[in-house]
């Protein structure tokens, strides 16, 4: 054959090997991983906890001052979310995607607020922002000295509001075996999302 036949072959050979390569990496294995509704290989949308990361307990009061524990909701999935009363931008709209999916779901599942902002959510600002939110009886907010709360905000790893700074907008699922299973940052949080996840765990269970 030849030289330029045999280098024409060649060229045709290495293009379609690569374009195989290419239907193997980009198409075939990431089209069967994914549901085909958003959901990433692991079959959820918000990123997925490791195993076996236990949900802290903790002993804090909600809004109308009734103690509220985590070992209470064993048996159960609950959304626990980290908000403070007088935000003006990232807590409404984090309660607003939660009220969103419990709307899809068609049923409430326990949500629980935690506080990041101990001085600033008292009683009336705290059932002032439920009010506004349409999150009242969807909801339990739950205050506590600072104290009280740095071991929860420590051991689901966020940061408190503060001077100068944000507190870490974050909102995680735990499963009804009380193990952290899904956590959605805010900016990824929506109500597709977290109501197929929840979905998806009631139906693992």
């Amino acid at each position: 054959m030849p030289a330029r036949l045999r280098l024409t072959a060649i060229v045709v050979v290495a293009l379609l090997v690569a374009g195989l390569g290419g239907a193997v990496l980009f198409g075939g294995s990431g089209g069967e991983a994914s549901d085909g509704d958003g959901a990433d290989p692991t079959g959820f949308h918000g990123a997925v906890r490791p195993p076996g990361a236990r949900a802290a307990d903790f002993s804090l009061r909600d809004q109308d001052g009734k103690l509220a524990t985590m070992r209470e909701y064993r048996g159960s999935d609950v959304v626990v979310t980290f908000l403070y009363a007088n935000c003006d931008d990232t807590c409404p709209l984090t309660a607003q995607q939660i009220r969103g999916a419990l709307d899809e779901l068609g049923e409430d599942v326990p949500v629980l607020a935690i506080s990041v902002d101990p001085p600033g959510d008292t009683p009336f600002h705290v059932d002032r922002f439920l009010v506004k939110q349409k999150m009242n009886g969807r909801m339990r907010f739950l205050t506590g000295n600072r104290a009280e709360l740095e071991p929860v905000w420590k051991a689901y790893g966020i940061q408190p509001q503060g001077e100068g700074f944000e507190h870490s907008a974050s909102t995680v699922v735990i499963d009804d075996r009380g193990v952290q299973r899904i956590g959605f940052m805010t900016d990824q949080l929506t109500p597709d999302g977290l109501a197929h996840d929840l979905r998806k765990l009631a139906g693992d269970s």
